[in-house]
């Protein structure tokens, strides 16, 4: 495969925190190496297509834009993201986005079916929102060479608890989490990754991003592609302020 097809969900209203950064990231690693990047924009007028799909975006939101969109996520979008994903697609979903792989998000009197992707759900409970700088230790990824590592921003209101069937991301060096309590960041189930790290994450963990372009190369029980070293300076100097700016 000469390239990748991503297809970004909602990119109009599910983008906060710079978080399109990380599509823009995504492409120009693609281009360096001179690997083709193809960008499908799936608004609720567009529908995704599993058969050209080679990984899935979907940033954060505020809940208002969560709220709007879940209805056509669930009901549309579902079936084709379900069939993305068994045809191999991988998945980065950011906070807003994150929470909506799960069964559901509850906010007061109101509950917000998810897909139900992954063994989790959200809730919006009293106490001040998750904020500040985050380190997360990621196992079980191939980092290509990676510090295992992911370091970013968080700002979320809901606690996501993760079911028995999950499996998290990463476990917190610094920061808060999924939900302040247990230490875990994120979910991992398979190529599907949710994570609550904005800021945007990938130009501050460029080895995270050459994995998610690696899987995106490949089918799963396919050996990851080695791909072209790029003179990733300026990329390990913000993951390293990134982590710094945890321990200020």
């Amino acid at each position: 495969m000469n390239g990748i097809r991503v297809a970004a969900l909602y990119p109009d209203r599910m983008n906060i925190y710079a978080d399109r950064g990380n599509l823009i990231f995504l492409q120009r690693r693609c281009e360096w190496r001179g690997l083709g990047f193809e960008l499908m924009l799936c608004n609720e007028e567009k529908d995704l297509d599993p058969d050209a799909t080679d990984l899935i975006y979907i940033g954060g939101g505020q809940d208002r834009d969560q709220i709007e969109i879940a209805t056509d996520l669930v009901e549309r979008k579902q079936a084709s993201i379900r069939a993305a994903i068994e045809s191999g697609a991988a998945v980065l979903a950011v906070c807003g986005g994150f929470q909506l792989l799960g069964h559901s998000y509850t906010l007061g009197d109101r509950t917000i079916e998810g897909l139900g992707i992954c063994d989790f759900e959200t809730r919006r409970e009293p106490g001040e929102r998750l904020i500040g700088n985050i380190e997360i230790e990621v196992s079980g990824l191939e980092s290509l060479g990676g510090p295992g590592s992911l370091a970013g921003f968080e700002n979320h209101g809901g606690r996501t608890y993760l079911g028995p069937e999950a499996r998290p991301l990463g476990r917190v060096l610094k920061g808060h989490g999924n939900n302040g309590e247990d230490s875990t960041e994120g979910v991992q189930h398979g190529r599907v990754i949710g994570t609550y790290l904005h800021g945007p994450l990938l130009p501050k963990n460029s080895w995270f991003a050459d994995w998610l372009i690696a899987i995106s190369l490949t089918r799963p029980g396919e050996p990851l592609p080695e791909l072209e070293p790029l003179d990733d300076q300026l990329e390990i100097a913000a993951h390293e302020n990134a982590r710094k700016a945890c321990r200020s």
